[in-house]
This record gives structure tokens, sequence and C-alpha cells, in this order.
């Protein structure tokens, strides 16, 4: 994979990192041994709120529908806008942000530390406004898909969905375990996550650990036409607030003035087969 310009090159043992601050932040590389686990798509983040909100409503405030074929206030604000460098180091970075957008104004920091044995993502997101808003933040990966790709974590509930991805049930489940035959063609929200997931490919596999506000709700998508898995780490549901009657299997936070929302990703890998 082409490292552009101005991206943030990071490496440690035999991982390879790179950081994109022209691009939210993105993670444009992120190899081991050798081998690309990204497709050529960045993995950005998605910050103030994840994934989807139904006509932009956010209480009595209206974000930007930025998705018009499904009416959708798509994967926060951080993503379109630059991120500046605090910090850098053969191994490490620190990038930072600011975005004032009616209503929010938030102030949001990405420590990035690569060493032999792991990549580790520290996100810190701190109200900078004067009112009390519902804060969240996720991570969208895309991973490569080749035949033989293996996705295993747990969970305790598994949403159904209307035709806009927008969650309308849920049903008890413990997780997810399997090859295609269990996750081609999702587009699917998982609550309870308790954090870790395992993603295997012929010859290699990558674990990926959650903590903070980032380790309770997982989405995963998987095209029937693209050859990509997207495994994402997220803090809230969906639409959580204008989904009053399963919000509480991932509600956003409510950050008062200074307040922060944090939340670490972790990821190591092994040369291996498929379990």
């Amino acid at each position: 994979m082409t490292i552009e310009a101005g991206a943030v090159a990071l490496a440690a043992g035999d991982w390879a990192v790179a950081i994109d601050p022209a691009r939210g932040a993105a993670v444009t590389r992120l190899a081991f041994a050798g081998q690309d686990l990204l497709a050529d798509e960045p993995a950005f983040w998605m910050i103030p709120w994840a994934n989807r909100l139904d006509g932009g409503r956010l209480g009595r405030h209206r974000l930007p529908v930025n998705r018009p074929q499904d009416g959708t206030a798509i994967h926060g604000l951080s993503r379109d806008r630059p991120w500046q460098v605090a910090a850098q180091a053969p191994d490490s970075a620190t990038l930072a942000q600011e975005v004032d957008a009616a209503p929010y104004r938030y102030a949001a920091r990405l420590g990035i530390r690569v060493t032999p044995d792991a990549v580790t993502l520290d996100l810190a997101i701190v109200n900078l406004g004067e009112e009390a808003l519902p804060f969240g933040a996720g991570w969208h990966p895309w991973f490569r898909r080749p035949p033989g790709t293996w996705l295993g974590f747990r969970a305790t509930h598994r949403c159904r969905h209307d035709a806009r991805t927008l969650p309308v049930a849920a049903d008890l489940v413990r997780g997810l375990s399997g090859g295609e035959e269990a996750f081609l063609g999702l587009d699917t929200h998982f609550t309870g996550w308790d954090g870790a997931a395992r993603i295997a490919w012929p010859g290699l596999a990558l674990a990926l650990e959650a903590t903070g506000a980032l380790a309770t709700n997982l989405q995963v998508y998987a095209p029937r036409d693209r050859a990509v898995l997207c495994v994402e780490p997220c803090s809230h549901l969906p639409d959580a607030p204008n989904r009053p009657d399963l919000a509480d299997l991932g509600p956003m936070r409510l950050l008062g003035p200074g307040e922060i929302l944090t939340g670490r990703i972790s990821m190591t890998a092994e040369c291996s087969h498929l379990p």
C-alpha cells in the first residue's frame, strides 16, 4: 500500500503504521511482517457520533445530512477535517484536532504507539462547549478479506435493522464465530460486546482489544461486492438518541462542559493458521 505525502509513518518490530493527519487522522497503513492488513480504504475515526443519526436529529439540534440517499448524518464530524501533529517519534505520535460546528465544540486527541508487541490507539474527546451534549466515538477499519477469512467475538445482542441499517430490534446472541458463512452480507450492530475480537487470515491472525468507551458496541460490515471486512469498535448504538426503546443497549455519553470521553484500541498479531 502506498503511503501518501504528509503521512506520519511509525514502525517497531514487525509492525508498520501510517496515519494521515489531512484525512481525519485515518490509519492508511497497518502492516505486520510485511503483510498489509487493511484494504485500500483509510481506517477513519467517527467523532462525535458513530454510524448514523436519522435525519441528523440530536434532540433539538439538527446535524448536516451527509448521506442523502437514506437521509442520515453519518460517521460524525472529525473524519472530514484535518488534524495537527502535536508530537512525533519513530514509534509514536500524538495528533490533535479542535472542531467548532454547532452544536458541537470539542477537542480530540489521538495517541498512537507502536511496539514490537502491539499497536495502540488512545483517543480522548473533551467537550469545549457551554452545554452538555451527547458524545460518542468509533473506529472504522477496512480490513482485507481474502478467501479463508475468519472472525470471532462475544456479544449479548445482535440488532435487526431496517433498509437504512437503522436498528429496530435486538435478539439475544452469544456473539459470532466463523468464516464468510457467518458474516458475509452483514451491516449489523452488536451490543454487549466484551471488547475483544479476533480476525484470522491464512497464515496470520489479528487480536483487537478495546477498552473504555470503545469497548461496548461493535458494528460488522462485510459487503458481498467488495472483499473487505469492517470490524468497528463503537461507544454506542447507531441513532441511539432517536431509539429510546433500544438506547439502553448503547447510549451516547452526555458530556458536560470540560468532561472527557476516552477509549483505547490495542492490536496484536501473530503468524498462524485458521483456528
